[in-house]
């Protein structure tokens, strides 16, 4: 692999530049809510609309075309047989409305994939409907809350280690509790700082396994133990469940509550803002607590229950993310129990064999054995005046996206990499080359890379400051 890669640069308009609108003459809809100017849509034939986009595709980068290795995001290749069966239009042109009797083929897939994901799970009942994993956080500490609430307690804090998933402050936040943060001891939960932290107020303690590091949390019983002795709740964030499907599950490792990320374990595109799905797995003690509706199974076939005693009531609109579902329900009984360990095997086998062979040329904190995913150091670079975010910018130059940099903040200059199961060792072998390479060039080099992308480096304060985020933005 050299820096030969050139990705394709074209100087596009956007198509509303390209043709004058089409008049409106006569705008049907009443004059309260019509707009008082037609919609800029741009009159072209079809073969300029279609270059237009295919252009725009060779400029991009995404799961098809590169290794897209962002640490904890899980940017694999999924086949293309879900996406065919999620296309089928007995698939698409269901309605939500629909009578049950009319979508008995529907009920029973969730129910199978609820049976399913509660097996690998090691929990007792899952709900569907959280449309994404930081959705299953808050819907998983919305139950908990309930929970307290019904036995009279009301309890303000969640503890959380430093290696904890970047969403779930951000969850524990959003339902007004108060975030209690424990440090790491070598990479994984300070048992002592763990003990001193948790008490009356510990509404629960919320943390993936292995961590963000991609260290197996082997006190992880444990810990269970400490928070349940205090009243509090075991949550697992699903986020790095394919480093232990297979191997293990959250209920052996004594869990109350988890949230799976079928668009991260479960063949889903990942990335662009969705869609995902989230569902929601608990032991029995909560399963009454889920969200309404799940779906039931007796002598007269399949049926939504809106009756749980103590449910939370509903998190999203309808029955969950319908079409990802059906890829998740696809790819689990594609696979079967086998090739799901093997899937595993294979991402922890990737894994460590690229953090092998990567450690020559950036530093490891903690440790040597990882699980799915990985976190190196790039302080060498200081020496040359550089930081991780240029080699992250260099890669680029090299046909490899970028791994995910500055997260988890407890390493410095963090290099978060993510092989998955899917990856080649001769893609692998591909991006040592690009790293150890780069590592030698010149300084002035690197600092200005990426050099051969269709967009050169970004001014990112600004992009942030000054977005254009809308036409009407740009016109202005």
């Amino acid at each position: 692999m050299t820096s030969d890669y050139r990705q394709a640069r074209y100087d596009e308009a956007l198509l509303v530049e390209r043709a004058d609108s089409r008049k409106i003459e006569d705008n049907p809809l009443p004059s309260s809510i019509a707009r008082e100017e037609a919609p800029k849509i741009p009159d072209l034939p079809k073969h300029e609309v279609v270059r237009y986009f295919n252009r725009l595709s060779q400029m991009n980068y995404g799961i098809d075309t590169g290794f897209y290795p962002l640490g904890s995001c899980t940017m694999k290749y999924n086949p293309k047989f879900t996406e065919k069966i999620a296309s089928h239009s007995k698939a698409t042109d269901l309605h939500p409305y629909q009578p049950e009797d009319m979508v008995q083929g529907t009920l029973e897939i969730m129910y199978e994939l609820q049976e399913l994901l509660a097996e690998l799970g090691g929990m007792d009942s899952v709900s569907l409907q959280p449309a994404a994993g930081a959705h299953g956080e808050i819907t998983g500490l919305m139950i908990a809350h309930q929970y307290h609430k019904d036995n009279d307690e009301e309890r303000k804090e969640v503890i959380l280690p430093d290696t904890a998933h970047g969403t779930n402050p951000a969850s524990v936040s959003m339902l007004g509790y108060d975030l209690v943060e424990i440090p790491s001891e070598d990479g994984c939960v300070d048992i002592e700082a763990l003990e001193e932290a948790v008490g009356d107020d510990t509404a629960a303690f919320m943390i993936t396994n292995p961590n963000t590091l991609g260290l197996f949390e082997k006190d992880a019983c444990q810990i269970a133990e400490i928070i349940h002795e205090a009243g509090g709740l075991l949550y697992y964030d699903g986020a790095n469940l394919n480093a232990i499907m297979g191997k293990t599950d959250p209920g052996a490792m004594n869990f109350d509550i988890m949230h799976f990320n079928l668009h991260k374990t479960f063949s889903t595109p990942h990335g662009g803002g969705g869609p995902g799905s989230g569902p929601v797995g608990v032991t029995e003690e909560f399963a009454s607590y889920l969200p309404v509706p799940i779906v039931d199974k007796d002598s007269e076939g399949y049926h939504l229950n809106y009756d749980l005693d103590n449910s939370i009531g509903r998190v999203k609109g309808l029955y969950g993310n319908w079409l990802v579902l059906l890829k998740a329900y696809t790819y689990i009984k594609k696979k079967g129990k086998d090739g799901l360990e093997e899937a595993t095997e294979r991402a922890v086998l990737n894994s460590n064999y690229l953090r092998k062979k990567l450690e020559p040329y950036l530093d490891l904190p903690y440790r040597e054995l990882r699980k799915h995913e990985f976190v190196l150091s790039g302080k060498k670079m200081k020496d040359k005046g550089l930081k991780t975010t240029d080699l992250a910018k260099r890669l680029l130059d090299y046909g490899f996206h970028a791994p995910t940099i500055y997260f988890p903040q407890l390493v410095d200059e963090a290099l978060m990499i993510e092989p998955t199961e899917t990856e080649t060792k001769e893609t692998l072998d591909g991006f040592t080359e690009a790293v150890a390479s780069i590592i030698e060039e010149d300084e002035e080099v690197i600092g200005e890379a990426p050099h051969n992308t269709a967009v050169g480096r970004v001014d990112e304060t600004k992009a942030i400051r000054d977005s254009v985020l809308s036409y009407k933005m740009r016109e202005e």
